[in-house]
């Protein structure tokens, strides 16, 4: 797995606590939650990285 890119985020508190609660209801933590949702735009708007283009579940 390719070394993962730390990235300082600012969120508003609701907006927090809403991925928060997506996360625990899909059982993932917000990290990985908000990894999922950027993922899924960029395949979305045909600007995914080659390794993330065919991957299934995302």
């Amino acid at each position: 797995m390719a070394e993962r890119k730390n990235y300082p985020l600012r969120l508003d508190p609701e907006v927090y606590e809403a991925l928060r609660k997506w996360a625990d209801d899909e059982m993932r933590s917000v990290n990985a939650q908000i990894d999922f949702i950027l993922t899924r735009a960029l395949k979305a708007a045909g600007r995914a990285p080659r390794s993330r283009r065919g991957k299934e579940g995302e």
